[in-house]
């Protein structure tokens, strides 16, 4: 299929006004709040060179953060400041999505603003300074009528490199929660929906050069007292907040919100419950490619409705447990813990998404491996790859200590590229999901797991404690629970790896269950 051709384009362009107006929103609204900071700081340092120094050092520091990392502390930081505000003033805020990504922007931002308002105002001719004074300029009027405007183009410069930056990097802040263009990006990694990757790295550019050209007529028409350029700048500033204010606007109404993990499975099962609250007359939202501790949080303090979790992964790293118990009593213990915090486990989708340890068919085959046990003997001549997060959890301590695994090398990266990697032999052995459905594509195997190291997996739907009466929401979801089979979902799993659109995935799930229903 031509890539132009591609029906998924009209898919992106469908998302075009809520991903433009939130990305534009929160750069905007860092953007600003970066100035007032920056320009004030700028202005009482421009004498102090101790202060400069200390500035201009703080905000170097924070460049050198990387920016999903830096959108990232800020929503447990937030998150623990929130429960604060609520115990001791018995108020709280939302600390998921904008606020978060809002500061974090505004910290990226300060930088070329400090830098090039210090530099410019250090820049300007002493004997000019020296005639304002001379002429009777008190020190604020010299800095309003002499210093400012003379600094105006080197300052601006600055902005316009912040504001650039800023919009780069809105990109990064979909896994907190903040809906942006990287929406496109993470999404469409994760599902190898190139069409989505383009646009949205195409998209984000477009709005960073059409934003340094705004801020350019503003420069350069106050340089050359250029009415018609300023004026220009402005109504092309107004255009962008009045673009900022679209998701505002239908934020009101977008009733429930289901959350989405940054993998291919939660994308099509977000889609699939969004579906069905939709189908019952609800209103309902997506809100895709949040990170597995954010998303948890996320609906313990009721930002989304509900999401699909998986037992192993909230026993492991919600609840912090390391030992591991039957498929049945992990559930029952697991359903009392959430109750104490109020969060409905409403039940199981019928197939587990667990962790598992897979290779090349033909070399595991070759080398007699049919278990991790077998694996072990083999394990220290080769490599591993795994997702981000694999490595660091307690599932992989849990899974070494009983098998003594010792791997030549460990490899982190995106969950599609690892299952190519391994089709390619750039690694030997990957951390896959039995759900997957590239297992079969690339005709790899999953290895035994023969002292059940890996706890279970199973794919539940959960509820945030606002919703735990909501008879409502239960009915549309309820006919999802015990009806997708593992071999449904690896099969949806592969089609949305393909040229299938996500939403049209869902509608397929659905069609499937519905299938299985009439047969039976």
């Amino acid at each position: 299929m031509n890539l132009w051709s591609d029906p998924r384009w009209g898919d992106a362009l469908g998302h075009l006004p809520d991903y433009l107006g939130n990305h534009v929103r929160v750069s905007l609204a860092a953007l600003a709040l970066g100035l007032l900071i920056s320009l004030p700081l700028a202005l009482l340092a421009r004498h102090r060179p101790g202060l400069r120094s200390a500035l201009l050092g703080f905000a170097s520091i924070v460049q050198t953060v990387p920016g999903l990392a830096l959108l990232a502390l800020f929503y447990p930081l937030l998150l623990a400041l929130a429960a604060l505000t609520a115990q001791w003033l018995g108020f709280g805020f939302s600390a998921f999505g904008f606020l978060p990504a809002m500061l974090a922007l505004a910290l990226y931002s300060m930088l070329p603003v400090l830098r090039n308002t210090i530099t410019g105002l250090q820049g300007i001719d002493p004997a000019i300074l020296e005639a304002a004074q001379a002429v009777g300029m008190t020190p604020r009027q010299s800095l309003r009528m002499v210093e400012l405007p003379l600094a105006l183009p080197v300052i601006m410069a600055g902005i316009r490199t912040a504001a650039v930056w800023v919009i780069g990097t809105a990109t990064l802040s979909t896994p907190i929660g903040q809906t942006s263009l990287g929406n496109y990006i993470f999404a469409g990694l994760q599902t190898q929906n190139w069409v989505f990757v383009l646009f949205g790295c195409a998209a984000s550019a477009v709005l960073a050069l059409i934003v340094d050209q705004i801020l350019a007529l503003i420069e350069t028409g106050a340089q050359h007292r250029s009415r018609l350029r300023i004026m220009m700048g402005v109504i092309g500033v107004v255009a962008l907040i009045a673009a900022a204010l679209i998701p505002s606007l239908s934020r009101t109404r977008q009733g429930y919100v289901v959350g989405a993990k940054t993998f291919t499975e939660q994308y099509i099962l977000a889609a699939l419950m969004t579906q069905r609250l939709q189908a019952a007359g609800l209103p309902a939202t997506t809100r895709e490619g949040l990170g597995s501790s954010v998303i948890f949080n996320a609906l313990e303090s009721g930002d989304i409705d509900a999401y699909v979790d998986y037992s192993g992964t909230l026993w492991a790293n919600q609840m912090h447990r390391t030992d591991i118990k039957a498929r049945d009593e992990l559930l029952a213990d697991l359903k009392a813990a959430l109750g104490r915090q109020h969060i409905t486990l409403l039940g199981k989708l019928g197939f587990e998404n667990a962790y598992a340890l897979v290779m090349p068919r033909a070399r595991a085959e070759a080398l007699g491996i049919h278990s991790i046990a077998d694996l072990t003997a083999h394990a220290g001549e080769m490599s591993v790859a795994g997702d981000y997060e694999i490595f660091s959890r307690p599932e992989w301590a849990s899974l070494r200590k009983a098998y003594s695994l010792t791997f030549r090398q460990q490899r982190q990266m995106q969950p599609d590229f690892m299952y190519a990697a391994i089709a390619a032999g750039e690694v030997d052995v990957i951390a896959g999901y039995t759900s997957d459905g590239l297992i079969a594509k690339y005709n790899l195997v999953v290895l035994g797991d023969p002292k059940h190291a890996i706890p279970p997996y199973d794919a539940m739907v959960l509820l945030a404690p606002k919703r735990e009466n909501d008879s409502a929401l239960r009915d549309a979801l309820i006919p999802l629970l015990g009806k997708i089979d593992i071999a449904t979902m690896r099969e949806a799993n592969l089609r949305a790896s393909g040229n299938q659109s996500v939403a049209d995935v869902a509608k397929w799930l659905w069609e499937k269950i519905r299938a299985k229903e009439t047969a039976h």
